[in-house]
């Protein structure tokens, strides 16, 4: 009996000494706080990568899976007869798009009209924060969300839409034309969309009344992130609203601004082909076609797939480099790059 009760007595000292020995090694007691922190950043690790797992599967989809189709730019590929029955031509469409001098002169037309969209696009990229900062500056709640409400919906709208309402009212039978006859303005219809005047500055005009509110939407979201402090600070000090709007809002928004231009200078041939799509015609296709639109006229129209897919993985490439070119300015600029 004495010896069990010695033994668990010595029990009991060790379990006593033991956190004392624990306490007494503050290495041991960070080595095991430590451990407990790795164990749980893998754990959150872990599940932040499961939840970004399906995105991740939908970008190799429909991004980088898609890449294998440019070895259709390599043979003269017929639908009917698949990859295997095609002929492999090796770089004969890349060299026809430099050999034929009436190849050069459309390219070259081509990118004219989609560089001319580009640039005006960015001439026209500080609109968005302008219309932020004054939106932000609206003090009734309603009329705010109304207006932004309203700048947003024609984000939603398809151009096949856009088009219609285009037609309902610029057309030489729509409402602006029937208006300025009506009231002796003019005597004959004035023809807004069958011609080939003015055509980048209405296709942009429509860009902006599409996205204006819609690319706000960032901008202000940014504004929510600026420090209160300073405007406080501002009010203090004297500073009238348009005052803090130039000298802390808009500076604030800057760094945003900076990265989506980087962005958008990556895809300067980008442009989309919806919007020139619905809108082209006999009289302006030659000033609205930009290098997307063509793209897909010379695979689905013209029925040169193989052709199609030479230019569009140039294109591809050149944005590559665009976007490191510009991504190289802003961190020279700003000290810090965004890829």
């Amino acid at each position: 009996m004495s010896l069990t009760q010695g033994t668990s007595t010595s029990t009991r000292a060790a379990a006593v000494v033991a956190p004392g020995e624990l306490r007494a090694d503050p290495d041991k007691r960070g080595r095991a706080r430590e451990s407990r922190r790795q164990v749980k950043s893998t754990k959150s690790s872990k599940t932040m990568f499961l939840l970004i797992l399906p995105f991740l599967i939908l970008v190799f989809l429909f991004s980088y899976l898609p890449l294998a189709g440019w070895v259709t730019s390599f043979y003269d590929y017929r639908p009917a007869l698949g990859m295997s029955g095609s002929e492999f031509v090796g770089l004969q469409w890349f060299e026809m798009l430099v050999s034929s001098p009436t190849q050069l002169r459309q390219i070259g037309q081509v990118l004219t009209n989609t560089l001319a969209m580009s640039f005006l696009g960015f001439a026209t990229s500080l609109l968005p924060v302008f219309f932020a900062m004054l939106l932000n500056e609206i003090r009734a709640p309603w009329f705010r969300n109304s207006v932004q409400t309203l700048t947003t919906l024609p984000n939603f709208i398809s151009w096949v839409l856009v088009y219609m309402i285009a037609f309902s009212l610029f057309s030489t039978t729509g409402l602006v034309n029937s208006v300025l006859h009506d009231w002796g303005i003019i005597t004959a219809p004035i023809k807004f969309l069958d011609t080939d005047q003015h055509v980048w500055l209405t296709m942009l005009l429509w860009s902006l009344w599409k996205g204006l509110g819609w690319g706000a939407i960032l901008y202000l979201a940014a504004i929510t992130a600026i420090d209160p402090a300073l405007y406080e600070s501002a009010r203090i000090d004297g500073a009238g609203r348009f005052q803090i709007m130039r000298y802390i809002t808009f500076p604030q928004l800057m760094p945003t601004y900076v990265v989506l231009l980087v962005l958008s200078i990556a895809n300067m041939l980008n442009n989309g082909m919806e919007q020139f799509y619905v809108f082209q015609n006999a009289f302006n296709k030659e000033y609205i076609q930009v290098l997307d639109l063509y793209v897909y006229n010379i695979g689905i129209t013209g029925n040169s797939l193989s052709m199609a897919t030479a230019i569009g993985m140039l294109k591809s490439l050149i944005s590559v480099l665009l976007l490191v070119a510009a991504n190289a300015v802003a961190k020279r600029a700003r000290g810090t790059s965004i890829i």
